[in-house]
């Protein structure tokens, strides 16, 4: 099964962003999976923001920013999770 990375806790529309309280560490080249009421997609993540300050990693309890396409934010809502995907 795939390892659950965090829940998405804010969108921010106009930038394209979603703020996510992670679960367990992440790093810049990861692949995310969300689960969404509609099913999965998948954001592979070229960038991390904790603060407003860009980072390469993230570990457990910070709250990050993530920049998503826009069909993963049209799709993700508050409260979905996001795994780590299957390699």
């Amino acid at each position: 099964m795939a390892k659950k990375i965090g829940t998405v806790t804010h969108l921010y529309g106009k930038i394209s962003v979603v703020i996510l309280e992670l679960d367990n560490a992440l790093k810049v080249g990861d692949t995310l999976e969300f689960q969404t009421k509609d099913g999965g997609l998948s954001q592979k993540v070229d960038s991390i923001q904790i603060e407003h300050e860009q980072v390469e990693k993230a570990k457990k309890g910070d709250a990050i920013g993530l920049k998503v396409s826009a069909e993963v934010l049209e799709s993700v809502r508050e409260g979905d999770e996001a795994f780590l995907a299957e390699a």
